[in-house]
């Protein structure tokens, strides 16, 4: 991962000059007063863990596996939020850790949180480092020092039993590589959320991740079966049965808790098999209303796309469903609709026909049709799938010429969205001078849908507070409109006194006695997620 960017540097790319003129015009965004800061001029803290303390987690892992060099700390220096780039853009490199340590087991990973509770070490699991909401800044106030522990190296496909139709998989593995050796089972997960390229499986877990393909597949946390957890208090291992009424679900207390209650060291999770065809398609509808009336008809009547998403009329203009052909928009409001699985078989039952990608995509079609759907045809599904995992990308050149880009998500029910809507837009437009807003819908249930915004404003003073003030306007909208502070995002730093306004005091009360029992020292992710 770039260090003050996302991604892959080589697939970085320069704004084109009309689009630049077009902000300049538009949002009045201007090139930064100051160029960004070189790598060698991030500056960074001297390590605070002493000799003793570093030579303690060594015995554990291996000298080789705790790395104190400049380019490791930086590269484990918070997550891909905007302002956790424009801090790293601007050469603070304040939240580096003082070690990066690699464990090779679920054994060593337990051995390593003793030492750090009986040392005063904060600890800050990390996998892909692709948190955007500051859930890889822990607090130091405290603490002897600050270590990530990189799951780098757990990164095994453990089992698979195809009769069950269920995996065992160590954290560490990243999206792309358990696709691949998924694939040679005929497998896959389906999970495939913007962070796809560079997230691993224990991150989907930690933070309740939720794919491009969620209506097909569902959210991560409805693939996860079973988990083995690592606690400063001792192991747990969860999920003997797909399903048990023996007491409440301790899977679903550690899915989500974003690394403060223990590691995750292995998962069982459910598989799908590859699907035979994949379709994506577009259709226009006159608003951003009438294209959620037909998502819910979806949602609630059937058949259900495997991936579908809704731009509002401003998204749609801007063409932000195509972030590699910015700027090429149209009318109205666009539909992607996916469909995925089987392909009709001639020999097929009526049953199979209507179960498979034609027989979806027809039945779908025809709901949509009757909502006031307009079809598109494939071109601009097509053009989606092949942009899909583009934006990050396009936010680095927006940042790189001076505006600041940065996205908000919640969810609500079918009758809240609206309002919801509306009050997300308008904290936006009032906190931010001239903003551009975008939104669309991209996780469907038959009781509500998230909402995805991305704002786009001319960086002004100093853009990190510009943007935090903004952030906290609109987080209080959304409590204030009854809607949830994060979809799939999760909550960090950045969303923890929104998520106790939304858990109120008991359900505060209940997170704080969690982390006493199972982290009694508190080292675990220090400041993130429990209020």
């Amino acid at each position: 991962m770039l260090w003050s960017g996302w991604g892959d540097p080589a697939k970085a790319r320069e704004l084109p000059p009309q689009i630049r003129e077009l902000l300049h015009d538009l949002l009045g965004v201007r090139e930064p007063a100051a160029p960004s800061s070189s790598f060698e001029s991030v500056r960074l803290a001297t390590v605070a863990l002493s000799p003793a303390l570093l030579a303690a987690l060594a015995e554990v892992v291996g000298h080789e596996h705790v790395l104190t060099s400049r380019a490791a700390r930086i590269g484990h220096t918070r997550g891909k939020s905007t302002p956790d780039l424009l801090r790293m853009r601007a050469g603070d490199g304040s939240d580096a850790p003082d070690a990066v340590v690699l464990p090779g087991s679920h054994d060593e990973v337990a051995a390593l949180l003793r030492v750090c509770a009986a040392e005063r070490i904060a600890v800050v699991p990390f996998g892909g480092g692709t948190s955007v909401v500051g859930g890889l800044a822990a607090s130091r106030s405290g603490f002897a020092g600050v270590v990530a522990l990189d799951l780098a190296r757990l990164d095994r496909l453990v089992s698979v039993d195809a009769e069950s139709m269920v995996v065992t998989v160590e954290p560490g593995l990243r999206a792309p590589e358990a696709e691949r050796l998924l694939e040679r089972h005929g497998l896959t997960l389906g999970h495939f959320p913007q962070s796809f390229e560079y997230a691993t499986l224990g991150g989907f877990a930690a933070a309740r991740s939720s794919g491009q393909a969620s209506a097909g597949y569902g959210r991560f946390d409805d693939m996860v079966v079973g988990l083995t957890v690592a606690t400063p208090s001792g192991d747990l291992s969860l999920g003997r049965a797909p399903k048990s009424a023996a007491g409440p679900d301790l899977r679903q207390l550690l899915l989500g808790s974003e690394g403060v209650f223990g590691v995750i060291t292995a998962l069982r999770l459910r598989v799908r098999r590859v699907p035979e065809r994949r379709v994506y398609e577009g259709w226009r509808f006159g608003s951003f209303r009438e294209g959620t009336a037909a998502l819910r008809a979806l949602a609630q009547e059937g058949p259900l796309p495997t991936v579908l998403r809704l731009s509002d009329e401003t998204e749609t203009m801007i063409g932000l469903a195509r972030p590699d052909a910015i700027g090429g928009g149209d009318s109205g409001c666009l539909v992607i609709a996916g469909y995925e699985g089987p392909a009709a078989q001639g020999s097929a039952t009526s049953a199979e026909a209507a179960t498979s990608v034609e027989g979806r995509r027809a039945g779908a079609g025809a709901v949509l049709a009757r909502m006031g759907g307009v079809p598109l045809g494939t071109e601009p599904g097509q053009a989606w799938e092949h942009g899909r995992f583009a934006a990050p990308y396009l936010r680095d050149s927006l940042l790189a010429v001076g505006a600041t880009v940065e996205t908000v998500e919640t969810a609500g029910f079918w009758s809240a969205l609206p309002r919801l809507y509306d009050a997300v837009r308008l904290a936006l437009l009032g906190a931010l001078e001239s903003p551009l807003v975008m939104c669309h819908v991209s996780h469907v249930y038959e009781t509500g849908a998230s909402l995805y915004f991305t704002v786009v404003t001319a960086q002004k003073g100093d853009p990190v507070e510009q943007w935090e003030r903004a952030k906290e306007a609109v987080s209080a909208a959304i409590v204030a409109a009854g809607g949830t502070i994060s979809h799939h995002h999760g909550v960090g730093r950045d969303h923890r006194e929104a998520y106790a306004a939304e858990l109120g005091p008991v359900g505060v009360d209940i997170l704080r006695a969690v982390k006493s029992r199972l982290d009694p020292a508190g080292i675990l992710n220090p400041g993130i997620l429990i209020p």
